[in-house]
């Protein structure tokens, strides 16, 4: 079990809560006043550099979050959760998706049973099918080799392998990888539109194979299929990621081709598993080795590195720090690589779906914020969009910003340029322009004195905002998964300091369950006044219009 302590009761927190309350934390002044800061505040790694200097803290700011690190017992739990305890408590399931990554012979026991060979034996499974379908030796029912796969899942069957396959582009293999995840009828219309059922093959991730949007995406998705072919052939065109034998085997699909998953893996840290056999498609399954073994290196150095020199714990505190402290509502993932445009998105889930919790682990509601409001987009395209809100606007924004020193493909000087624009805002963030230096500027344009007081303020930028930089040596299936891990440790250590289960997800199940009770009205489209006045309009509509 994991402690149960409330962050606010501990001495760290009293403490971090007077030091703010007697301190301002101007980064101009910080800077000024401590030439070697960078130095202080940054930490290199072998593939990367992570710079946490431009961040509103001190020396005894620094100091007193590792204390409420300690005082939260966050040793304690990072040994429960990679030892295999039941850490998801309130689903009775120990969490393990470390396991999947970890190619050590060390044993890792679940109720008694070590779960390294049969992990061992999937990751076979996924390299021996994928070397299949890649060579051209798993062919369709007309003798075609295939040449497009479907994966049909929803949240973390999707978010995940999207996000990889679309950041590792560069190293893809000839084969071509779409995803279908929305119920709307529209996402797998437009896919489907592109492509022939002798040369399509359809991944169907569903643990259970129960779950609605995927079910009614598959069996559409089978439908389509059948248009060409028989049930006969639909084992050679569909395989699944389920532990529903019986379920699978009906739908036609050979029973050498079901993918296990086990329940110690959560659907948001599912990639690493057979969830990521689109990814082994995509990319290959060397590449995919790699990115195990990338996010293993980040797993190594979580597990031991000293709290002050541990990234994925020096992240969360920064961000317990906003929020808590500054009340930071949001913080933006800001990844300089167009390859990393799903990357926000997938944190949504990741960080969104883990902390956003009210109820602490004793069982009590909260009396302070856990997790924020994750977004981004890529820069430099976010420069233009929402960096106005960030620089002058009223809200405090953290941001972590995300770039790499080499590119995969080098087109003339666009990397140096890229990477100006990385540099520049964070310095502009940080610092931001005075009324004085504006005052200074319109005075060397030629602007009068008149002109000068009517603008100069719209032109001051506070500063002062924080970031933290992550400079990766390149974007490959290695570095990609360490960044992975990096995030999903930060996301894990802010739950423990919070409090919370960051391992259910019940806030998706009231809609579903009530969906569930609509669905018939919309099919029988009688009028309806079993619900709230406002639902019953809508529906009522809905069933009028249709």
């Amino acid at each position: 079990m994991l402690p149960k302590i409330n962050p606010t009761q501990t001495k760290a927190w009293l403490a971090l809560s007077e030091h703010f309350a007697q301190n301002d934390f101007e980064l101009r002044t910080l800077f000024n006043y401590n030439p070697e800061r960078f130095n202080q505040f940054s930490i290199k790694r072998p593939d990367f550099l992570f710079d946490f200097s431009k961040n509103l803290i001190d020396e005894r700011t620094f100091e007193l979050l590792l204390n409420l690190a300690e005082e939260c017992d966050l040793n304690s739990a990072i040994t429960k959760m990679f030892s295999g305890d039941i850490i998801n408590e309130t689903e009775g399931r120990a969490v393990l998706h470390t396991a999947l990554r970890d190619f050590s012979e060390t044993e890792i026991l679940v109720d008694g049973e070590n779960i390294k060979p049969a992990v061992r034996r999937v990751l076979e499974q996924m390299k021996a099918f994928s070397e299949d379908v890649i060579s051209g030796r798993h062919k369709g029912f007309t003798g075609k080799v295939i040449t497009d796969v479907v994966n049909i899942g929803i949240g973390g069957s999707d978010l995940g392998p999207v996000m990889v396959c679309r950041a590792l582009k560069h190293y893809r293999t000839r084969l071509n990888v779409h995803f279908v995840s929305n119920v709307d009828g529209n996402h797998i219309a437009e896919v489907l539109k592109e492509l022939d059922p002798e040369t399509t093959l359809f991944i169907v991730a569903s643990k259970t194979f129960t779950t609605q949007e995927t079910m009614t995406n598959a069996e559409s998705a089978k439908t389509w299929f059948l248009s060409r072919g028989t049930q006969n052939d639909v084992a050679k065109h569909f395989v699944a990621l389920s532990t529903n034998t019986e379920a699978v085997n009906e739908f036609g699909i050979a029973e050498e081709n079901i993918f296990e998953f086990w329940d110690w893996v959560g659907g948001r840290y599912s990639l690493w598993s057979a969830i990521g056999l689109s990814i082994v498609l995509a990319v290959g399954y060397e590449n995919f080795e790699q990115l195990l073994k990338g996010a293993n290196e980040t797993d190594l150095h979580f597990r031991t590195a000293e709290f002050s020199e541990n990234i994925p714990v020096i992240m969360a505190l920064l961000g317990v720090w906003y929020r808590n402290f500054h009340h930071a509502g949001t913080y933006a993932i800001l990844p300089y690589s167009q390859y990393l445009d799903r990357f926000p998105a997938y944190l949504q889930q990741g960080d969104m779906e883990s902390n956003g919790k009210c109820t602490d682990r004793n069982g009590q509601f909260v009396q302070y914020e856990t997790g924020p409001v994750i977004w981004g987009e890529p820069g430099t395209n976010g420069q233009h969009a929402f960096y106005q809100l960030i620089h002058q606007g009223t809200e405090f924004i953290p941001a972590d910003f995300i770039a790499f020193v080499k590119s995969c493909n080098n087109v003339s000087d666009h990397q140096e340029k890229l990477l100006a624009n990385f540099f520049a805002q964070t310095e502009a963030l940080a610092f931001g322009k005075t009324p004085i230096e504006v005052q200074e500027e319109l005075q060397l344009a030629g602007k009068t004195q008149e002109e000068i007081k009517r603008i100069q303020n719209h032109k001051v930028f506070h500063g002062n905002t924080p970031t933290n930089s992550l400079l990766f040596n390149a974007l490959t299936p290695f570095i990609l998964g360490q960044l992975i891990a990096l995030y999903e440790h930060k996301i894990f250590v802010q739950g423990i300091i919070w409090n919370i289960f960051s391992f259910d997800q019940f806030g998706v199940e009231l809609g579903k369950t009530l969906a569930s009770k609509i669905l018939p009205e919309l099919q029988n489209g009688a009028a309806t006044d079993t619900h709230d006045s406002s639902t019953n309009g809508l529906i009522n509509y809905y069933n009028n219009k249709k």
